[in-house]
């Protein structure tokens, strides 16, 4: 580690996606945000859940960190975090009364991205990996149901692992492996040239949301129900919708499309653009 080459980085986190496990670090969490130039930075892996409460981070705060290129990653925003009990969580950028997120959209929407086919290539040419996208038109939210449960054999060694933790420290802050959804989720969307994609949303809010809706409903048609309503009928009817996409590192080199949807960005309409 020591010959690492690392550098200080102020960056603004937009991106969490919901997590997976991990025997090496029991969960990881894909995080991504921009600098302040509006250069994408994916942090991964990042044991989010294990870090020290002063740690924690939230979207759209800005943090601190030494951060070093991930060379197992050829994607070009691809770094690692080089102490992670030395993350500085600094200013959020809260949401304005207004609901059109001016002071947000000042710092993600600097370069957006409207062609599938442009962003493909530059995929391909491993220019990017991350973006912003502005789709046309959404066509569709849908769902399709997957494996509840998480890998007998994985969860059996994350449990030993925690087991053989710091009995102390889990006493204050015991670890729990986190559910596995039992359904993913799509968007259906065109762009500028009509050509359609259909991409999972892999946003940790997507998952938090359905456990919230379920919690509610005690009902998973229902509350299925209304994940879609909100990403279809507000989201996608209402607001200003931006996706956040990323390549997935397996993927990226043989995937017709790579990108999937690792967070939303739905501020209201601008109705009065303010002057800079």
């Amino acid at each position: 580690m020591s010959t690492c080459k690392y550098e200080k980085q102020e960056i603004l986190i937009t991106v969490k996606t919901y997590p997976t496990l991990s025997t090496k670090y029991m969960e990881l969490v894909c995080t991504a945000g921009l600098t302040r130039e509006g250069k994408w930075i994916r942090l991964y892996p990042a044991p989010f859940r294990m870090l020290e409460t002063e740690g924690r981070y939230k979207k759209f705060q800005w943090i601190t960190t030494e951060i070093f290129k991930n060379t197992e990653d050829p994607r070009p925003e691809s770094f690692k975090i080089y102490d992670f009990n030395k993350i500085l969580p600094g200013e959020e950028i809260p949401p304005d009364s207004t609901g059109e997120w001016h002071a947000r959209r000042k710092l993600v929407l600097k370069q957006v991205y409207t062609s599938k086919n442009e962003i493909i290539a530059k995929a391909k040419s491993m220019e990017m990996s991350l973006c912003t996208f502005k789709p046309k038109e959404i066509l569709d939210f849908e769902f399709e149901p997957v494996e509840r449960e998480w890998d007998e054999k994985k969860l059996a060694e994350i449990e030993a692992q925690n087991r053989q933790g710091d009995l102390f420290a889990q006493d204050k802050n015991p670890f729990e492996v986190v559910k596995k959804l039992p359904y993913k989720f799509f968007f259906r969307f065109l762009d500028e040239d009509n050509i359609e994609s259909r991409l999972m949303i892999e946003d940790w809010e997507i998952g938090a949301l359905f456990w919230n809706c379920l919690a509610r409903k005690k009902n998973e048609e229902e509350a299925i129900a209304d994940v879609k309503n909100k990403y279809l009928e507000d989201f996608a009817k209402t607001k200003d919708l931006y996706l956040f996409l990323g390549t997935t590192r397996e993927h990226h080199s043989i995937s017709r499309n790579p990108f999937v949807i690792v967070g939303v960005f739905p501020p209201k309409p601008v109705i009065q653009p303010l002057l800079f």
